[in-house]
Formats: structure tokens, C-alpha cells, sequence
């Protein structure tokens, strides 16, 4: 009967703080979403939010009609609007933010292609005993390239200085 009151104790202790945290990346989504929308509408554009916790990070999508002006050619829009965003969550919370946001599935598609990326990258290392050097990539694709080469049992590195800064795959 010991074990279990002494389970209990520490589940009701651990309970409060994982509430808390999701609570608070709740709120930043909360915020988030607020922001959004009124650029949104500023902006006469039609679009719904998904609002989730993934992790450690609140998220949230913007998905509907045609959103590519958020997106950009290449995501440039998107990190800035995350960025902004991000800045937006910081003024009412105090805090720093990691809020992912994706438009259109922008995000999503990117990380399944950047995954594809560095599988390849991972077998020519593997291959060739070789480091393979990839593009140069933004902070996110390269944490995206960064984990899918962990998963793989090699190792990376990100070498050279914005806008220039890419991964490179260190072979076993």
C-alpha cells in the first residue's frame, strides 16, 4: 500500500508542472492565433487556424483559399511572419516563444523533402566514407536535416555563415 501512495505522490507533483507547461504553450497559441487573425483580416485574406502543442512547442497552421503571399518563393514570408509572430507572443507573455508556424502545409511538405534530403545524404556518407556537404538551408531546415541524420545513426554539423550556412553529413 506504500508503493501506491508514494505513486500517486509523485504523479500528482509531476502532473501540476506538465499541465502548467502545456498550459502556457496553450496560451502562446492562444496569442498567436489573436495576432493572426487580425493580420488576416487586415490583410482581406481567408484562412482558418489550427492551433496544437507538438512537443515542447506550441504550433499553429494557417490552412484555407490561396496563402501562398505568406509563404513566399522560398518560405522567406513564412519565417518572417513566424518571427513577427513569435515577437507578438513575447509582448503579452514576457517570454521567448519556439512557435512553429506553417501556411498552407508549407512547413509539412518542406520537412517530408528535407527528410528525403538528408536519407540520401546518409546513404552517399555511408557509401562513400565521405562528408556530404548539402545547400545551404534556414535554422529550421537544418534542425529538420540535423535530427532525420541522427535518427540514422550519423553524426552532422552546420558549417559557414548566413545566408551561407548549410549541413554536412559526417559518414560512421
Amino acid at each position: 500500500m506504500t508503493d501506491t501512495t508514494e505513486q500517486e505522490t509523485v504523479e500528482k507533483t509531476d502532473s501540476p508542472q506538465t499541465d502548467s507547461r502545456v498550459e502556457r504553450l496553450e496560451q502562446e497559441g492562444d496569442i498567436a492565433a489573436d495576432y493572426l487573425e487580425e493580420l488576416l483580416d487586415i490583410a482581406d485574406l481567408d484562412g482558418d487556424l489550427d492551433m496544437d502543442v507538438e512537443g515542447d512547442r506550441a504550433s499553429v497552421s494557417i490552412v484555407g483559399g490561396d496563402l501562398s503571399q505568406l509563404v513566399g518563393s522560398k518560405g522567406e514570408v513564412l519565417d518572417a511572419l513566424q518571427e513577427l509572430t513569435r515577437l507578438a507572443v513575447y509582448r503579452e507573455t514576457g517570454e521567448r516563444s519556439r512557435l512553429m508556424l506553417d501556411v498552407a502545409g508549407h512547413r509539412a511538405e518542406r520537412r517530408t523533402r528535407l527528410e528525403a534530403i538528408a536519407a540520401d545524404a546518409v546513404a552517399e556518407a555511408k557509401a562513400s566514407g565521405e562528408r556530404v556537404s548539402l545547400d545551404a538551408m534556414s535554422p529550421f531546415e537544418r534542425k529538420v536535416v540535423h535530427d532525420a541524420v541522427a535518427a540514422a545513426g550519423l553524426t552532422s554539423e552546420s558549417e559557414g555563415v548566413e545566408p551561407r550556412r548549410h549541413v554536412v553529413v559526417v559518414p560512421g
